[in-house]
């Protein structure tokens, strides 16, 4: 494949790449809609561990993207479901009790997300059912007699919305724990042996779930943020 240079232009409200070939006259530039423009809503997930660069991606793409009609979320959410979901983080709640405060959280953001999708905006998740599935799988690995993974898969598409697009930004568990060095403490779930745990869950995502695209998250942050912005314009 010949080497080729690609722009990323704004136009009334759509988001166009221009393609340019070597040698190619100007009457020849080939425009294709990327499909994340103003008017088209779509639904897209950054997940991973703690210390991927997730959230980082995040706080970058609205710059990169220039959409009137972006709206960035999170998981937990800020309401008073998001609230306990947080608390239980801090106490010695069971594994199934902690799963289903984030399935309450989601369900009420689920409601909230289809509203902001049926008005035209594209939405940005940082972490959604995924995280769940990853992180409540690696609690109850060893308490149950059955595989979590696939049980919590299905409890939590029941009340969800099936994103565009699943971004996992996959780091080694090591990596990402340097990355948080500056915290002050870290918490339960940012520990190595369950990171890992974590991290083999999200594999198993990728061949259970649709829409998945993994993100090698170890690059230079620039590097991430292009990737997935290539992604975004060849995908949707």
């Amino acid at each position: 494949m010949g080497m080729h240079f690609c722009l990323y232009v704004l136009l009334q409200g759509y988001i166009y790449r221009l393609v340019i070939e070597p040698g190619t006259s100007p009457n020849k530039m080939k425009y294709l809609t990327g499909g994340i423009g103003g008017r088209m809503s779509r639904f897209i997930v950054l997940e991973g561990i703690d210390g991927s660069g997730k959230s980082s991606v995040k706080k970058a793409l609205p710059a990169r993207l220039n959409l009137n009609n972006l709206v960035l979320t999170e998981e937990p959410t800020k309401s008073w479901l998001g609230d306990a979901v947080r608390r239980s983080h801090r106490e010695k709640v069971n594994p199934f009790t902690e799963a289903f405060l984030f399935i309450a959280d989601r369900a009420a953001h689920s409601d909230q997300i289809r509203d902001w999708l049926s008005r035209g905006n594209t939405v940005i998740s940082d972490r959604y059912y995924h995280s769940t599935v990853a992180y409540q799988g690696a609690a109850l690995e060893g308490k149950v007699d059955f595989d979590p993974v696939p049980w919590l898969l299905s409890i939590n598409r029941k009340v969800s919305v099936e994103p565009d697009i699943v971004f996992f930004f996959k780091v080694d568990p090591e990596i990402a724990l340097s990355r948080l060095k500056d915290r002050d403490e870290l918490s339960k779930f940012e520990q190595i042996g369950f990171l890992r745990k974590v991290t083999a869950n999200y594999d198993r995502l990728v061949d259970l779930c649709r829409n998945v695209i993994v993100i090698d998250a170890a690059r230079p942050f620039e590097e991430v943020v292009l990737d997935v912005m290539s992604n975004l314009y060849g995908n949707i």
